[in-house]
């Protein structure tokens, strides 16, 4: 097996997860650490991966490539089952850091794939186990998961923040909720016949709450980038960038500004283009106004910064 990038998991509400709902819903915990996977290759060595790209001694994530060779529980993960796959988050500090201290530097497993002889009209060479089905095969090897919280048949809204709102895993007591919750259908594919997941993230959550979004259908040609930053490029979006270049650079440095505003201007195009075209009807964008927009919410959001 070689190197497989993780899925995006989208917002809940949008296109690309339109009717996940419907049906059986796990709902597990989001937890803010990196992403990482493990797998075996052809020649039965243990491999890692970060969330893009294969890791190395030369090239780790945070330690999380050290941490994997020394695992015992894992060697012995793989013994038994070569042809899984894992993925998880790798426990170390990004924008939430309300964690209790013996949570960090720890692999949480929150998704299992077997890969597939043949490809899938989806174009997927690959199958994700249920979580029935890979929750029993880490608990014998004591390996840590992200464990579901609640399971729904034909849920709403409302139902998954419920979940959201009390949601603790790993967080120390009295320091709120984590970070958001996934949900996930099994039997779910969207338009284009892919897996997808959903996601609610707590802090987006709260904003949308405390302030209403304005209309999308105003005339004024202008009102759309203004919606589209306001409804996307969020505290959390912002938080989470700040937090990666932390990590990639030990630290933060006021010479990191302009990678920070290029970083979070990218992200919301590339992540969520698609889903404000469908969200406000074909706008008319002036993208050159909008990357100003994003870099004028970062410096209201983050004055500290400036």
């Amino acid at each position: 097996m070689i190197f497989k990038k993780y899925q995006h998991i989208e917002r809940f509400g949008t296109t690309e997860v339109e009717g996940i709902e419907l049906g059986t819903c796990h709902v597990f915990p989001k937890i803010d650490g990196t992403n990482a996977s493990l797998w075996i290759d052809n020649n039965h060595d243990l491999q890692c991966g970060s969330r893009r790209r294969h890791l190395t001694e030369e090239d780790d994530n945070a330690g999380f490539y050290s941490y994997s060779l020394t695992s015992i529980e894992i060697h012995d993960f793989f013994l038994a089952n070569p042809a899984l796959r894992l993925f998880g988050e790798w426990l170390v500090p990004h924008s939430l850091k309300t964690y209790r201290k013996d949570a960090w530097r720890k692999f949480y497993v929150f998704d299992v794939t077997r890969d597939l002889p043949e490809e899938l009209p989806s174009g997927e060479k690959f199958e994700y186990l249920t979580y029935e089905e890979y929750e029993p095969l880490l608990k014998a090897y004591g390996i840590d998961y992200i464990p579901c919280i609640a399971i729904y048949e034909n849920a709403d809204y409302d139902a998954f923040i419920k979940c959201l709102k009390g949601n603790t895993f790993l967080v120390e007591d009295g320091r709120g909720d984590g970070e958001g919750v996934v949900i996930k259908n099994y039997s779910y594919r969207n338009r284009y016949g892919r897996t997808t997941w959903a996601k609610i993230v707590t802090s987006e959550f709260q904003e949308k709450h405390t302030k209403e979004m304005g209309p999308a259908n105003k005339s004024n040609r202008i009102a759309a980038e203004e919606n589209i930053v306001e409804k996307y490029c969020t505290t959390a979006l912002i938080d989470k960038v700040i937090a990666k270049i932390e990590v990639e650079c030990g630290g933060w440095s006021s010479a990191f500004i302009q990678r920070l505003l290029n970083t979070v201007y990218h992200d919301l195009v590339t992540e969520d283009c698609w889903n404000f075209v469908k969200e406000f009807k074909n706008p008319m964008v002036n993208f050159k106004r909008l990357y100003g927009l994003v870099i004028a919410k970062i410096k209201k959001t983050k004055p500290e910064l400036f």
